[in-house]
């Protein structure tokens, strides 16, 4: 190959890339200019699932989130333009693998949450739905904690993305 068949192949493919970094981005939101703010009460927990933090855990991880995001900046119930709320309706902890004779190997915890944002500068609910995802832990080297953690880290995302980027 001579140096221009060279120099007209490897241009383009080094232009190629920078090109197309912005096709696509993770961070853009399609948020209504008029909202700013969003109040994230703490949730409410009706699974009867019985571990201490849940609501606290999924509350803190929905604001984290929000913070991250950047979209919205956090605000007080009495003053935000938005606000988002949620119950968390189900929390279920059951076998996933099970090995021969009967043994359990892996279990998996599935979080369900309802929620709804409001948009509270036209009193407006722009949507209302329940989450749902889960973790998984094997028996005897990884917690429940860990396992229901994951869950909550993934439902809290799908409310966020939901939030951010569902109009």
């Amino acid at each position: 190959m001579n140096r221009l068949t060279k120099q007209f192949i490897f241009v383009p493919l080094a232009v190629l890339p920078a090109l197309l970094s912005g096709c696509y981005s993770f961070t853009g939101s399609s948020v209504p200019a008029h909202l700013k703010t969003i109040a994230i009460p703490l949730v409410d927990d009706v699974s009867g699932f019985g571990e201490a933090g849940v609501r606290e855990e999924v509350t803190r991880q929905l604001i984290q989130l929000f913070v991250n995001d950047n979209s919205l900046e956090i605000g007080d119930r009495l003053t935000s333009d938005s606000i988002l709320e949620g119950t968390i309706r189900t929390i279920t902890d059951v076998p996933s693998i099970i090995a021969p004779g009967e043994q359990v190997t892996k279990r998996k915890i599935t979080v369900t949450i309802h929620a709804s944002f409001t948009d509270m500068k036209f009193r407006k609910k722009v949507w209302e739905k329940d989450f749902s995802d889960w973790g998984e832990y094997e028996q005897g080297t990884q917690t429940r904690t860990v396992a229901l953690n994951e869950a909550i880290r993934k439902v809290t995302e799908n409310i966020l993305l939901e939030t951010v980027s569902g109009w």
